[in-house]
């Protein structure tokens, strides 16, 4: 069974953490995490663009001149792709993106993905956050004393508003709550860093 220390706000120890081995220790599947951040993404394209081909162009019923004589190509329609206002050739059409994936597979790349941060090091468990003030810097100090000094994800049990106010213009900050949190935002981040409740939570949602 995995362990990692468990830090105070200040960067001091304040013990240890045993992890469930299958949500933090299992090897990671690099398939399952990549389907899922294809479907995240994919649903972040709205899907609205459009064109119009040749047989929705207005106008061009008639042809524009005579089949032979003239000594010029042969053509019907002033709508053809190759005439101006004309259609485009394999218009763009409004489409869903949306890839979907089952539900083992989504749950098994979020173990993957929080496995992963733990193997590599990146993950950090303090054993509550909470601030006073929301301003940057006592947030920017908080995330200095926890030797974090690059993009960063900060898993809270619930959403505190003031801990997001805190931290909302550095620029690489980003908080989320534990049952909002996706594959993509974590393997984003250089470092992910989690509250001891927010682990539970995890841990009792994500454990089979």
């Amino acid at each position: 069974m995995p362990t990692i220390p468990v830090l105070t706000m200040q960067g001091k120890s304040a013990g240890e953490l045993s992890l469930n081995e299958e949500v933090f220790g299992i090897k990671p599947n690099v398939a399952a995490m990549h389907l899922v951040v294809r479907s995240i993404l994919a649903a972040k394209r709205q899907g609205t663009q459009s064109a119009l081909t040749r047989g929705m162009v207005r106008g061009g019923g008639r042809k524009i001149y005579r089949q032979k004589g003239t000594g010029r190509a042969r053509h019907h329609s002033n709508r053809a792709p190759q005439f101006r206002h004309g259609g485009v050739v394999f218009a763009p059409q409004p489409r869903d993106y949306v890839v979907k994936v089952p539900r083992k597979v989504r749950r098994l790349a979020m173990r993957s993905a929080l496995s992963a941060k733990l193997a590599a090091g990146n993950l950090i468990v303090v054993d509550s956050l909470s601030l006073k003030e929301a301003k940057t810097r006592v947030m920017a100090k908080v995330l200095s004393d926890l030797g974090v000094n690059k993009s960063v994800l900060l898993i809270m049990d619930q959403r505190d508003e003031m801990v997001q106010r805190a931290g909302r213009n550095l620029p690489a900050f980003s908080g989320t709550s534990a049952n909002n949190i996706n594959v993509y935002d974590i393997l984003r981040a250089d470092k992910l860093l989690l509250t001891k409740d927010a682990v539970m939570a995890i841990q009792e949602v994500y454990a089979s």
